[in-house]
């Protein structure tokens, strides 16, 4: 239980699109305690000048996990891109569940329960975990972000209107961050009502053939999309040094896309509205929105 009148929120990933974003959700609410989860004091000074307190938690040093979850409610769990998130997931819940932690929500991935994409099924069996300890829980499975199509590893994805990526004519199911956001916050101000629940986030289905033509319709300049091999993304990859265990199941997986092998890859669903109130936001609207930035 919290040591305050008000339960304590602990946001993982706070300085990440998700989570910052759930913070700024969670702003609204009365009767709550948002803590910031920060790898170094530097990294939580823009969070304590908000009148946000911070803690330090490094996902690699398991000497922080207590102090940072001492009088901890409920729990955003937010993993980095490596295969490190299965140990590190799993000490961190341990640490959670001695030192008292009610609820925890944990954002995973994409796919259905019996998915075989390799680090999808890593965030299931951490799901699975969450569960085996006993925890309340809801478990977040957003699919691929539209915010991937601004910028993805700190690079701009589209330049002077050529899209590539490595699915070939493959339809995926998109999601906006801030979707993803309202969810995990709803989740995390209302436990009662959000435990025990599965929900999975997307709510267009378009292939990168669709999106370049609704860009072209919406911007008014010409957008194209030329498919790149998969291989293309692996040396990509394998030359900037990244971390390969998981960046190979990228690979697996954009391999599967471009040959139509992952079951529910355009899967889309309606229970976002009777979670929030209003509609999810959709492609046409998204590119309305950052029509600047798609601009060249």
């Amino acid at each position: 239980m919290s040591d305050t009148t008000f339960p304590k929120i602990l946001i993982t990933g706070a300085t990440g699109q998700v989570g910052g974003k759930t913070i700024d959700y969670l702003r609204n609410y009365n009767g709550i305690e948002i803590i910031a989860a920060v790898r170094s004091p530097e990294k939580g000074a823009s969070f304590e000048a908000e009148g946000i307190k911070t803690v330090v938690l490094d996902f690699d040093d398991e000497s922080t996990y207590a102090g940072a979850l001492e009088g901890i409610e409920r729990l955003f769990l937010v993993t980095g891109y490596t295969v490190d998130m299965l140990r590190q997931s799993k000490a961190l819940l341990d640490a959670a569940k001695k030192a008292g932690v009610q609820h925890v929500v944990h954002l995973g991935a994409c796919g259905r329960d019996d998915a075989t994409v390799a680090h999808w099924a890593w965030h299931q069996l951490v799901e699975r975990y969450i569960e085996w300890h006993g925890f309340s829980y809801t478990h977040l499975r957003p699919e691929t972000f539209m915010q991937n199509m601004l910028s993805y590893g700190g690079k701009k994805a589209i330049e002077n209107g050529v899209i590539k990526a490595y699915v070939e004519n493959a339809r995926m199911s998109w999601v906006d961050v801030d979707d993803v956001a309202q969810v995990a916050m709803l989740a995390l101000v209302d436990p009662e009502k959000h435990h025990g629940q599965t929900y999975r986030l997307g709510y267009d289905a378009l292939s990168f053939y669709d999106l370049a033509a609704l860009m072209t319709s919406i911007i008014g300049k010409p957008f194209t999309y030329e498919p790149q091999a998969p291989e293309v993304f692996l040396e990509a990859m394998i030359s900037s040094g990244a971390e390969m265990a998981y960046m190979s199941c990228v690979y697996e997986h954009y391999k599967a896309y471009a040959a139509d092998k992952i079951p529910g890859a355009d899967d889309t669903f309606d229970n976002f509205p009777a979670l929030t109130g209003r509609e999810p936001v959709r492609w046409a609207y998204f590119i309305s929105k950052y029509k600047s930035e798609f601009d060249y």
